[in-house]
C-alpha cells in the first residue's frame, strides 16, 4: 500500500499524463434568420457556430457558441432584375441558407427591389409592421425627406444592439474612435425598432450629449453623427422630452450660427484670392493657390451642409411645439434660415424653405423675414428645375403674399411674369383634373386665372374646345357656370368664335337660356356675358343676330330691368352688335333696342350710362332718324338739368337773406346768366363749354364703322369710351365680380 502510494506520488514520466489529452475539435454551423440590410442592397444571414472539444474517448469536454452574420451584397439588383432567378442563385451559392427558405429569400429580394435607396433621401425601413407604419406616416407628411447616410458616415461594419457597451467605450477615446463609435450607434438609431432600447440606455445618451457639447468643433463628422442620432429620436413627438433634457436644440442653434459665420469667412477668403488672380492673371502661383483653396472650400461646404441639414431638420421637428418655436425665434432662427437661402444644395434648400414656410404664419416671424429681404432671395428660385423646391417656395410666397408690402415687393422684383410662365404646365394639370372630376371649385380657380392679361389668356386657347364641350344641359349647372365664365373671359381677337359656336352647337343653348325663368339668374347672366364676348367677332355677331337672339335679349331686359348687372351686360351686347357693319342694321332697323337705350341714357348707374352713350353715339352716326331722337333727348335732358340747377341756386341765394348780411359770393354775377358757361356742365361733363348750345352740336362728329373721324367736343363719350379704351376697341363693362376680365388683376390692398 505504501509502495503504491509512493508510486502515485512520483512525477509522471514523458509517456504518462494526469489526464488524457483531447484530440478532436468539432465545429457545427446552424442557420438562423435572414434579414435585409438597413441601408444597402444586401441580405444579412444570421447563423450560429458551435465549437466542441472532444476527449480521448469522444466525450464532449468543452463547448462554445458564437452568433455570426454574413452579408450578401446584391449590387446588380435593380428594378428590372428577375427576383426569382436571383433568389435561386443566392440559395445555391450560400450554404448557410437552407433550400427550404427559397420563398423567404425571394420575398426579401422583392422587398429590396422596391425599397427606396438611402441615397434618394427617403426614410429607411425594415420589414416589420411597426416600421411600415412609420414609413407611411412619414410619406404622408409634408415634411422634407429624411437625410440619407452622409459622406464619411459609412462604416464597413454592421452594428449590433448587444454591443452597445463596446460602442460607448469608444466615445471615451480619441476623435477617430469617437467618430467610429457614434457611426455604429447611428446605424442602430436609424432603425426605429431600436429607439426604445436606446432610450433606456442613459449612459449612452449622456455620453453622446457630452461628446457633442465638448468636441463638436473638433470634427464635423462627429457632430453630424451625434446630431443625426438625436434627429432619429426627434422624428417622434414622445421622444422630444429626451432631446430637451440634454439641451440638444439650443446646442444645435449654436452650431448652426457658428457654421454660417465660418462659411462667410471662407467666402471672404476665396473672394480675396479670386480678386488677386483677376488683377494678375499671369501669376501662376496665385492661380494655383486659388484653385487649391477653392477645391478645399468645396469639400468643406459639402460636409458643412450635411451638418446644417440634419441640425435644421432636428429643430424643425422640435418646432412642433409652439413654445419651443418661440424660443428658437428669440435665438434668431429666422435670420439663420434666410442666410442659408444663399446655398445651392437642393435638399438643404427644401428643408430651409419648409422651415420658413412653417414660421411664416406668425406675424413676428414674417416681420423678421421682411428685414432680411426674403423676397429677393426666393424670387431667384422661381422657376427652378427641382420640382419639390419650386413647390415649397411657391407655398412660402403664397403665405407672404398676404402682406401688402411683400405683395408690392413681389411685383417690383418681377415675380408675376415668372408665375405666368409657370402656368402653362400647371394649367394643363388643373384643367385635366377639373374636367375629369367635374369639380366646380377647381374650375372656379381656373376661371380666376383666365381673368389675367393676354399672355395668360393665350394659354387657354388649347382648352376652348374642352370647355365648350361642357356647355350642355347634361352637366351640373354650377360646373357649367364656371366653364361659361372661363370662356367669356377669353377676349382674344384671333379666336374663331364662329367655328366654336358651330362645332359645339352652342347657339340654341345660349338662346334657350335667355328665356326668363329658364335657368337660375347666375347661369343666365353668364350666358349674356358669353354672348357679349363672342360678339366681338363680326361673323359670329351676324350669326347670333340671324338666330333671333336680339329679341330674346330685349325680352330679358324687360324682365330684369331692376337688375343693373343684367342691364349693363345686355347693353354691352348691343354695343358689340352696332359696332359691326354686318349687324348694325339689324339692331337699328329691325329691333327696338335704340329706344331702350334712350330710356337708359340717364340711368342712375354710371356704368350703364357709359355703355349707353357709346352705343347711341354709333347709332346716331348711321341712322338719321334715330340721331334726331337721340339729340332731342340729350338736349331736353340737359336743358332740364340746367333749369333745375339754376332754380336750385336761386333758392339758395334767397335763403341767404334769411341769415343776415354776411356776403356770400353770388351765383349770378352782374352779367347775363347765359354768359356763364360753367353752368352748362353736369356731373358727367357732357355739355360743351360754349355760351350757346343747340342740338346741332351733336352733328360735329361722325364715325365710320365704329371708328372716330374728326373732332368731338367732348372726349368722355366718343374719343375714349367710358372705360378708358379707344372707341375702336370696345371695353368690357364691370362684371358681378367688381372688375372687368380685361383689367389688370393686381390691385393695392385698399383700392377696392
Amino acid at each position: 500500500m505504501i509502495a503504491q502510494l509512493a508510486t502515485m506520488g512520483t512525477a509522471p514520466t514523458q509517456d504518462q499524463t494526469l489526464d488524457p489529452l483531447p484530440n478532436i475539435v468539432t465545429r457545427k454551423v446552424k442557420g438562423g434568420n435572414i434579414d435585409v440590410h438597413p441601408s444597402e442592397k444586401a441580405l444579412i444571414v444570421h447563423y450560429e457556430v458551435e465549437a466542441t472539444i472532444l476527449g480521448e474517448m469522444g466525450d464532449p469536454m468543452l463547448g462554445e457558441r458564437k452568433e455570426c452574420q454574413k452579408i450578401i451584397r446584391l449590387k446588380s439588383l435593380n428594378a428590372n432584375t428577375d427576383v426569382a432567378s436571383l433568389a435561386r442563385k443566392v440559395v445555391e451559392e450560400c450554404k448557410l441558407i437552407h433550400p427550404s427558405k427559397l420563398a423567404e429569400v425571394e420575398q426579401l429580394l422583392y422587398y429590396l427591389q422596391n425599397r427606396r435607396d438611402a441615397s434618394s433621401g427617403k426614410v429607411e425601413v425594415s420589414c416589420s409592421k411597426w416600421c411600415s407604419d412609420y414609413l407611411e406616416k412619414k410619406e404622408k407628411s409634408s415634411k422634407p425627406k429624411d437625410p440619407p447616410p452622409f459622406e464619411g458616415m459609412e462604416i464597413d461594419e454592421v452594428a449590433n444592439i448587444n454591443d452597445m457597451d463596446e460602442y460607448i467605450e469608444l466615445l471615451y477615446e480619441d476623435i477617430p474612435d469617437k467618430v467610429r463609435g457614434s457611426a455604429l450607434i447611428l446605424q442602430l438609431a436609424r432603425n426605429p425598432d431600436n429607439l426604445e432600447e436606446l432610450l433606456l440606455n442613459e449612459t449612452a445618451l449622456g455620453a453622446l450629449a457630452r461628446v457633442l457639447r465638448e468636441d463638436w468643433k473638433q470634427s464635423v463628422e462627429l457632430a453630424t453623427n451625434i446630431i443625426y442620432i438625436f434627429f432619429c429620436f426627434s422624428s417622434f413627438s414622445q421622444f422630444h422630452g429626451l432631446i430637451t433634457h440634454y439641451k440638444i436644440g439650443a446646442l444645435c442653434m449654436n452650431i448652426i450660427d457658428h457654421e454660417l459665420k465660418r462659411h462667410e469667412l471662407w467666402q471672404e477668403e476665396l473672394t480675396k484670392k479670386k480678386k488677386a488672380v483677376d488683377e494678375d492673371p499671369e501669376n501662376q502661383t496665385l492661380k494655383k493657390d486659388y484653385e487649391k483653396t477653392y477645391k478645399k472650400y468645396q469639400g468643406l461646404v459639402v460636409k458643412q451642409e450635411q451638418l446644417l441639414r440634419v441640425a435644421l431638420y432636428l429643430l424643425l421637428n422640435l418646432a412642433e411645439d409652439t413654445r419651443t418655436e418661440l424660443k428658437m425665434r428669440n435665438k434668431n432662427i429666422v435670420h439663420m434660415l434666410v442666410k442659408a437661402l444663399d446655398r445651392e444644395n437642393f435638399e438643404l434648400l427644401i428643408l430651409v424653405v419648409s422651415f420658413l414656410k412653417k414660421l411664416s404664419i406668425f406675424m413676428e416671424n414674417k416681420n423678421d423675414m421682411v428685414e432680411m429681404d426674403i423676397v429677393e432671395k426666393l424670387v431667384k428660385m422661381v422657376p427652378c428645375e427641382h420640382e419639390d423646391l419650386l413647390n415649397i417656395t411657391l407655398r412660402l410666397l403664397l403665405n407672404l403674399s398676404f402682406d401688402t408690402g411683400l405683395r408690392n415687393k413681389m411685383v417690383q422684383v418681377g415675380l408675376l411674369p415668372k408665375l405666368t410662365a409657370l402656368l402653362g404646365n400647371g394649367l394643363k394639370l388643373l384643367m385635366k383634373r377639373a374636367l375629369k372630376f367635374k369639380d366646380p371649385l377647381l374650375m372656379k380657380m381656373i376661371r380666376n386665372i383666365s381673368q389675367h392679361d393676354e399672355p395668360t389668356k393665350n394659354l387657354f386657347i388649347d382648352y376652348v374646345g374642352d370647355l365648350a364641350a361642357q356647355i350642355s344641359n347634361d352637366e351640373e349647372e354650377e360646373f357649367v357656370i364656371e366653364c361659361l365664365g372661363t370662356l367669356a373671359n377669353l377676349t382674344l381677337p384671333d379666336l374663331d368664335w364662329e367655328l366654336v359656336l358651330k362645332e359645339y352647337k352652342l347657339v340654341p343653348y345660349l338662346k334657350d337660356k335667355l328665356k326668363p325663368g329658364s335657368a337660375e339668374d347666375d347661369l343666365v347672366l353668364e350666358v349674356v356675358i358669353m354672348i357679349g364676348t363672342v360678339s366681338m367677332d363680326d361673323s359670329c355677331a351676324a350669326m347670333l343676330a340671324k338666330s333671333g337672339i336680339i329679341p330674346a335679349l330685349i325680352e330679358l331686359l324687360n324682365a330684369q330691368q331692376e337688375d343693373d348687372e343684367f342691364v349693363c351686360q345686355i347693353i354691352y351686347v348691343f354695343y358689340q352688335m352696332v359696332f359691326h357693319q354686318a349687324t348694325r342694321d339689324v339692331i337699328i332697323k329691325e329691333t327696338q333696342a335704340p329706344a331702350y337705350l334712350i330710356d337708359l341714357m340717364h340711368d342712375k348707374n354710371a356704368e350703364i350710362r357709359k355703355v349707353c352713350d357709346n352705343t347711341l353715339d354709333i347709332i346716331a352716326e348711321y341712322d338719321e332718324e334715330w340721331a334726331k331722337k337721340i339729340q332731342s333727348e340729350k338736349f331736353r335732358w340737359h336743358n332740364s338739368q340746367w333749369l333745375e340747377m339754376v332754380e336750385s341756386r336761386q333758392m339758395d341765394e334767397n335763403e341767404q337773406c334769411l341769415y343776415g348780411d354776411d356776403r356770400i359770393e353770388p351765383y349770378i354775377h352782374e352779367g347775363d346768366i347765359l354768359e356763364r358757361p360753367d353752368l352748362y356742365y353736369n356731373s358727367d361733363g357732357l355739355i360743351a363749354p360754349d355760351a350757346a348750345v343747340s342740338p346741332d352740336f351733336f352733328n360735329d362728329y361722325h364715325l365710320q364703322n365704329g371708328d372716330l373721324v374728326g373732332q368731338h367736343p367732348f372726349s368722355s363719350s366718343i374719343g375714349v369710351d367710358g372705360f378708358g379704351h379707344p372707341a375702336g376697341t370696345p371695353g368690357r363693362p364691370a362684371t358681378a365680380y367688381g372688375y372687368r376680365p380685361d383689367e389688370p388683376f393686381y390691385y393695392g390692398f385698399g383700392s377696392r
